[in-house]
């Protein structure tokens, strides 16, 4: 059977990087197998979707290379929950209910006061026709419930927590539409799941209720209207927390756009989420078929998986330092050629850095204040500068045996003369790049 994932982000903001996260775990799940990976606009909450987010969720998988097989809009699928729904009702899944949120509140406080779960009391199945008409021509509009079997246990093998198992009757019928006719999350999901025929839906472990919830969905769907259908395999994997083990606002908002703005690489975004929370390492790896064919959920933890921009920053410089030439070009400096980005590259921790890097062959520079010894030694050093294929090599051996320098007498003042600078790229790739007339000016100006 075809490997199905899919990931279901509601366009009400932008993805932040826990949503990266389990989209990035769902691409790689379908893509192990050679399957398929479909993004669901999870869009039935008309007041709070937007289209720009829509487009902006598009645009950072794009970024991101979590290319999607297939996509669907859950506002152009509402036929199939009115029929999803209408099936329920007449197999007696479904229920009106007719308490206000304050109503439900005021319960919920006072079965906390008696120590009991605050899950709801099914009041509202005790209703006659009598009652139900009452309220109506009140005009008090129902909202409606899924029925739940508290005859039978729920229980699944999840692909990272192991045996669940949950008692039905300590779990509250869900509320699956509002009294205006909009719909909540949990039936239009277990709709379109069996629709589509998703076998996989991993997520993170704040869904494991509705999880228990939504088994018993899928059963009743399968019974009232998918036949053929199949309830998917499920995989609830750890949040993420902050570096310092709790909870962030600020993970809640860290998205792509503030990894762009930071410069950094979406392939050092990919290595880390990939096995962030695993028993894997986690490595500079650019090539996402090595990700992919290591992905493997039972290498997932049950603790909280840690994001750290420091170490995101540490595998963004390591990334950089393999990226090639042809990958970067567009991103660089003007005149800017292979020679110079291989030059520049291993001191780079973003790839914006290499026009500050680049400064140093196309000046000025900026050269501090030399001793006098130091001056009679630059000026010999303009004397003795040769041009061939590897001028710096030749330089160094000259002033070697001319002056009888060695280490970083003889290395420093030629650099701060060169690029002004006490540290850099190598000399023996940079100094090529300045060219002959320029080294050998920056030389005599230092000497002066």
């Amino acid at each position: 059977m075809t490997t199905i994932t899919r990931f279901a982000p509601s366009p009400t903001g932008n993805l932040h990087v826990g949503n990266i996260r389990t989209a990035l775990h769902n691409w790689m799940l379908a893509r192990k197998s050679g399957g398929r990976f479909v993004l669901r606009i999870d869009d039935t909450d008309a007041a709070r979707s937007r289209e720009e987010f829509v487009e902006a969720i598009r645009a950072d998988l794009a970024w991101l290379g979590l290319a999607a097989d297939g996509e669907e809009r859950q506002s152009e699928r509402l036929a199939l929950y009115q029929s999803a729904f209408d099936a329920l009702l007449d197999s007696g899944r479904i229920y009106p209910a007719y308490e206000t949120a304050q109503e439900l509140e005021l319960k919920r406080k006072i079965q906390l006061g008696r120590g009991l779960p605050p899950i709801y009391d099914r009041a509202a199945l005790q209703l006659s026709d009598a009652d139900r008409a009452a309220k109506e021509a009140e005009g008090v509009a129902p909202h409606w419930r899924f029925k739940l079997d508290h005859d039978e246990p729920i229980e699944w093998d999840d692909g990272v927590r192991g045996k669940q198992k949950f008692d039905p009757a300590q779990l509250s019928d869900p509320v699956i539409r509002r009294a205006d006719g909009s719909w909540l999350y949990m039936l239009p999901s277990a709709v379109d799941d069996l629709d589509m025929g998703v076998t996989q839906v991993l997520r993170g472990e704040d869904h494991v209720t509705n999880t228990a919830v939504q088994i018993q969905m899928f059963t009743a769907l399968i019974a009232a209207q998918y036949p053929a259908a199949k309830i998917p395999a499920f995989a609830h994997e750890a949040l993420l927390v902050g570096k310092e083990g709790k909870l962030s606002k600020r993970l809640g908002s860290l998205g792509c756009d503030s990894f762009r703005e930071r410069d950094i690489e979406p392939e050092a975004i990919v290595a880390l989420l990939a096995r962030l929370g695993t028993s894997q390492p986690v490595e500079p790896i650019a090539d996402r078929q090595v990700l992919v064919d290591t992905f493997d959920l039972s290498t997932f933890g049950r603790a909280p998986a840690k994001f750290d921009d420091t170490e995101l920053d540490r595998l963004n410089a390591a990334i950089v330092h393999q990226m090639d030439y042809e990958a970067v070009r567009h991103r660089l400096p003007e005149g800017m050629d292979e020679a110079g980005w291989h030059a520049v590259r291993p001191n780079l921790s973003h790839v914006s850095e290499a026009g500050n890097w680049w400064k140093l062959v196309t000046g000025p520079i900026e050269q501090p204040e030399f001793s006098s010894e130091d001056r009679a030694f630059l000026s010999q050093a303009a004397d003795l500068l040769e041009w061939g294929d590897d001028p710096w090599r030749s330089l160094t051996a000259a002033l070697k045996e001319a002056s009888g320098r060695k280490g970083k007498p003889l290395f420093l003042p030629l650099r701060q003369a060169l690029t002004g600078m006490d540290h850099g790229p190598d000399m023996g790739e940079l100094l090529p790049l300045i060219g002959e007339e320029e080294a050998r000016a920056r030389l005599c100006r230092a000497a002066a």
